[in-house]
């Protein structure tokens, strides 16, 4: 019971609980016995429970991936009474989103997701919206810049920003979670609006550090409990803070961004479009007159704080683990600043500099690959039935690809727990791609980002360690540097300063 503990200071009236219980066990009797097929193994669950008490949901991966020792790369366990079939390991996560990526492709919507996106956007949909939102925003990522020359000078133009902010702080201790987030935050905003914003501003800080904390409350064991048990919200309010908090903050951020859209509307010049925005809008006015567009309002304003999210968030936190492993690890960040100053020198890093940097670009992959910012990816569910491995599995099982063990992988990895870019080099120093690194997931619901998030990375890490060198704050050693990751939807760092000398 100690993963419930704390969580339950009012509980309903006993009559009323136990009428729940009683309906939740037929229904539960009822869903797992269809008798088609052999299901996945895994522990035997409780009524209503499942097997919550075989889970620590403050670190769920941790608990799926211990399971999977005992019930091999293909099993079963209960949220609570929903049914939920997990991947673990290489060949298993690749074979199911790569080679059955149909039948393991829609996303599974949570209650927490229901109730903020109702169907809309780029991130949480399914069907013909999601299909359209999603085929018109990599085609319009692209034509702004993701992956293309237009989009490497807007990064190498805001690490210009990023090290100025940098230098204010002289050496001393700070919290790199805000000047790194706005900047990569800025990124996606001009290739959404056209611009960027300045740091200092308050509607942008305000916008980017209230996406940031609904993600961390949408993983936390309270969120997991509601998304379990979402019923709860009529009859107790104990688990309902952080759902209230995420509503009433989205609904702002949705707000804020119909303000944007307005003024860029305003202003717009369909011979001159300046960006993501001006593209749909576009579109929108092209598809007037047809009904059941998908390009509405509320499907513009979803993708774009879809995409504002999950732009700033992974590709931010990578960058932050990216330096407190420099910090903790001196020697390496040694090496990567040799192999800059032979090859780059003084000059600022291109893009094409990536071919000529293989120890740099192998610290990189390593750091992506043990940061594991997204363990469980985002669950998807099955299209159809499907008998996959022998096992089958019903239309519309929740499904999670953990990711975490495809990444940790220890037939694919050689010290899979251990920071050890030699993961991505051969015998004579050469950069070596490995199947089994899969940050971004696969398969049809890979992250449509990709190419914008492998630039981001590789640019604004260059330019950082071309010009700071990363240390402990005075008093902290090495060694006391915390790689324990906080609890979130994303794993970021636990908080934590270091100190940025300057080089130069």
């Amino acid at each position: 019971m100690a993963v419930l503990e704390g969580l339950l200071p009012q509980m309903p009236p006993p009559l009323t609980l136990l009428g729940v219980v009683l309906v939740l066990f037929v229904l539960y009797l009822l869903s797992s016995s269809s008798g088609v097929g052999k299901d996945p193994p895994g522990p035997r669950p409780l009524p209503l429970l499942g097997n919550l008490l075989h889970l620590d949901l403050k670190q769920l991966q941790v608990s799926l991936c211990e399971l999977s020792k005992k019930y091999g790369s293909v099993f079963t366990v209960y949220l609570g009474p929903k049914k939920v079939v997990v991947l673990a390991g290489y060949k298993t996560v690749k074979q199911a989103l790569v080679h059955y990526a149909e039948e393991f492709g829609e996303r599974e919507i949570a209650p927490i997701f229901k109730d903020v996106t109702n169907g809309h956007g780029v991130l949480f949909s399914n069907g013909d919206s999601w299909k359209e939102m999603r085929r018109f925003s990599l085609s319009n990522l692209r034509n702004f810049g993701m992956g293309k020359r237009g989009g490497e000078e807007k990064i190498i133009e805001e690490s210009r920003y990023l090290i100025e902010v940098f230098e204010n702080f002289k050496g001393e201790p700070f919290d790199t979670n805000q000047p790194v987030n706005y900047a990569v935050s800025n990124i996606i905003c001009a290739i959404i609006y056209g611009s960027r914003f300045d740091y200092a501003d308050p509607a942008f800080q305000k916008t980017v550090d209230g996406a940031k904390e609904n993600i961390r409350l949408a993983g936390s064991a309270e969120i997991r409990l509601y998304n379990m048990f979402p019923w709860l919200r009529w009859c107790c309010g104990w688990c309902l803070v952080n759902r209230t908090q995420i509503l009433k903050s989205n609904k702002n951020i949705i707000e804020d961004i119909k303000g944007l859209v307005q003024g860029l509307k305003d202003t717009l010049n369909p011979q001159d479009l300046r960006g993501f925005v001006d593209s749909f809008l576009v579109q929108q006015q092209e598809e007037s007159d047809q009904p059941g567009s998908y390009f509405h309002n509320n499907n513009l304003a979803f993708t774009v704080n879809h995409l504002f999210a999950a732009g700033t968030d992974t590709t931010g936190t990578t960058l932050r683990w990216a330096l407190l492993l420099m910090a903790k690890y001196p020697h390496i960040q040694d090496q990567v600043q040799e192999e800059l100053s032979r090859v780059i020198g003084e000059r600022e890093p291109r893009v094409e500099d990536r071919r000529n940097l293989p120890y740099t670009d192998a610290v990189i992959h390593e750091i992506q690959r043990l940061a594991n910012i997204l363990p469980m990816s985002i669950p998807r569910t099955t299209s159809c039935d499907i008998t996959f491995q022998g096992y089958f599995i019903k239309k519309g099982t929740m499904v999670i690809p953990l990711l975490t063990s495809v990444l940790q992988d220890e037939e694919e990895w050689e010290t899979p727990h251990s920071f050890n870019p030699g993961h991505f080099l051969d015998e004579k120093g050469r950069f070596i791609r490995r199947d089994a690194f899969m940050p971004f997931s696969a398969g049809r619901r890979a992250c449509l980002g990709e190419s914008l998030a492998r630039m981001e990375l590789f640019l604004f890490f260059t330019f950082i360690l071309q010009r700071f060198r990363f240390s402990p704050s005075p008093g902290v050693s090495e060694d006391e540097l915390d790689l324990t990751p906080s609890v979130g939807f994303i794993l970021n760092p636990s908080p934590h300063q270091l100190c940025a000398v300057s080089r130069i």
